[in-house]
């Protein structure tokens, strides 16, 4: 049996007891520990002395290079594996009875048959390693949203990161008490070896097993594995939401507070959404803007019949490239102190750098695998050799962005006046329109779609369905996830209005024709007006879009016809769309909430009766 971590290193006397107090708990670690054989356990405590020497020995043993502490101070970087560099969705399975009940979108294996690969992995993976012992809660501790995890893990980066990420540590595991429920949590890296990976959930044993991988998207187990995958099972059992959406506050002029969640698929602007600056014509009306959460929001009802949401998460797990002053500028300020880097370039000065930083390219470098790199380095095919991984990332404290809201830790969370779905697409949608009704709303999040850019795997222009921001991580059949929402619409007495918005439409010439970023805010002003039906709304066949004069364009000016441009809806695009909707819905069979159905039959209708 692996050594219990009781001196130097680990918890010490009374407050190791105080840790390992239940027994349910102690049972599963040491099953889990005979079976990864680890030299020793750590029951991590979340202290930050404990942080001080975790830091320290990840430095000893290369999993971390500390950066210029002055100009980056509690700043590291860390390098992933070369094949370890992403979400491995293809290795990432739903593990349930019944293969119906994982759906036809997610990737299914039996649990006796995921459990017995994993096993074979996992048997000795730990052997002259520690094993740490993670506790974390998801969502504020003591509230109706809480839940709490245990990960166990051979990776200090994990734990560095779990720790900005997740309410980590002593309180957690208190809140658990004696025999509450928490959801397993096991990783380890074992070799690395992608033939030899897995990331698995098992929504019927609250359990997430994720073996040969170091990456954080399928390491950090309290993010996508627990926040959504097993918390959207959760959510359909106990009647609340488990959602990939960002929370945003906006502060009107006149002081009050509203707040809205917004789901879009990658690439689509979703933290520069989150970490939104209003532009100077509506700044000088006095709004301001407050992030609650950039990824992932847990709504419940409240007694008021209103959904409330909180984000479950600590920190941000941000994409690097392409973040700079000018696109994200709170992202920038949020990530210059305590902050762990992942697979960017190492500048001289021992800062770092990526495509897309505000400063120029250094002369030197060393790339995101530790190899020397210069601008202008080609490979044989001439294709530039970038310093960064497209997918290098940020791990950074919630409360190191400026906008963070004080409301970001509140038990109830925050109320929810709109719910906005988007997508990437060049000629289809509308800038912004609304959806006439709840169960409008719930066929426009259902058929939420964005077409490939360039920097995406796939033919450019491809559309892929992405349900409500949900397809990689609903942890259930998706059709039953519909009809979740469906149920839900019947329990809320005060629903939220449903909006689309599409920032990406392209003139003939393929121009765009909003310049986005904080000029976005406009839109959001109109959605909070319509939410509380301050202005009216021009009725169309897919439903109601802005009257132009209703968009303050103060400080903005679009070349003539652009807003006509945005706003319009051609009928041959919507009719061809169905088609391509119907044949989405037809892989969900007879699972399929009937009321999708009427909702494509009667948008048809509406478009074919339309003079457009």
């Amino acid at each position: 049996m692996a050594k219990q971590m009781l001196t130097g290193r680990g918890i010490r006397g009374r407050e190791y007891a105080l840790m390992i107090k239940y027994p349910h708990v102690k049972e599963w670690v040491d099953r889990m520990a005979a079976m990864c054989q680890p030299d020793q356990i750590h029951w991590c405590d979340g202290s930050e002395e404990e942080r001080v020497r975790l830091t320290a020995e990840a430095l000893k043993a290369g999993e971390l290079i500390e950066l210029n502490q002055k100009k980056a101070p509690g700043c590291y970087l860390h390098r992933t594996a070369r094949n370890d560099v992403a979400r491995t969705e293809h290795l990432t399975y739903i593990c349930t009875s019944f293969q119906g009940d994982a759906g036809p979108t997610n990737n299914w294996m039996s649990p006796r048959e995921a459990y017995r690969k994993a096993r074979e992995i996992f048997t000795g993976a730990m052997k002259g390693r520690t094993m740490y012992v993670v506790p974390f809660a998801m969502g504020p501790i003591g509230s109706p949203f809480s839940k709490i995890g245990i990960e166990l893990t051979d990776s200090i980066y994990v734990v560095l990161n779990m720790r900005i990420m997740t309410r980590m540590g002593k309180a957690a595991l208190n809140a658990l008490g004696p025999k509450g429920e928490f959801t397993k949590c096991l990783h380890s890296k074992a070799d690395l070896d992608i033939n030899r990976r897995l990331i698995l959930h098992f929504p019927e044993d609250n359990a997430i097993w994720s073996v040969g991988s170091g990456y954080g998207g399928n390491v950090l187990l309290g993010k996508k594995c627990l926040a959504l995958r097993i918390a959207s099972v959760l959510a359909q059992r106990e009647k609340w939401f488990a959602e990939h959406m960002l929370i945003l506050g906006v502060e009107e002029p006149d002081g009050r507070h509203l707040y809205v969640a917004a789901a879009f698929p990658s690439a689509c602007g979703k933290t520069n959404l989150a970490m939104l600056l209003p532009p100077e014509g509506l700044k000088q009306k006095g709004y301001r803007i407050w992030t609650v959460g950039d990824d992932i929001a847990w709504m419940r009802l409240d007694t008021d019949g209103q959904l409330w949401a909180v984000n479950p998460e600590m920190g941000f797990f941000g994409v690097v490239p392409g973040t700079n002053m000018r696109t994200n500028p709170n992202a920038m300020l949020t990530v210059k102190s305590n902050t762990i880097f992942t697979n960017v370039a190492l500048r001289p000065d021992n800062t770092v750098w990526w495509e897309g930083h505000d400063d120029p390219a250094p002369a030197k470098a060393l790339d995101w695998q530790g190899k020397k790199w210069k601008p202008g380095m080609t490979e044989t095919d001439g294709k530039a050799i970038l310093s960064s991984h497209p997918n290098s990332r940020f791990t950074a404290p919630f409360t190191n962005c400026p906008t963070h809201s004080f409301r970001y830790n509140q038990h109830h969370g925050v109320p929810i006046s709109a719910i906005i779905f988007g997508g990437r697409r060049a000629t289809l949608a509308p800038l912004v329109y609304e959806a006439m009704n709840w169960e409008h709303g719930v066929f426009m999040g259902a058929t939420m779609a964005s077409e490939r850019t360039a920097a995406q795997v796939g033919a450019i222009g491809e559309v892929r369905r992405d349900p409500m921001a949900m397809l990689p991580f609903c942890g259930y059949n998706m059709a039953d996830y519909f009809g979740h929402w469906f149920d839900m619409g019947e329990r809320i007495r005060q629903h939220p209005k449903i909006f689309h918005v599409n920032w990406f439409r392209t003139d003939e010439k393929g121009r765009f024709l909003w310049p986005g970023f904080g000029e976005n805010l406009r839109i959001i002003e109109w959605i909070l007006a319509r939410s509380r039906n301050a202005v009216a709304g021009v009725q169309t066949p897919i439903g109601y879009v802005p009257n132009p004069k209703d968009i303050d364009m103060t400080g903005l000016r679009l070349p003539a016809g652009a807003m006509d441009k945005l706003l319009a809806v051609n009928k041959k695009e919507w009719l061809a769309e169905l088609d391509s909707v119907g044949k989405f819905f037809d892989q969900f069979g007879s699972r399929l909430p009937d009321e999708l159905w009427a909702q494509h039959k009667a948008l048809r209708q509406r478009l074919l009766a339309s003079k457009a």
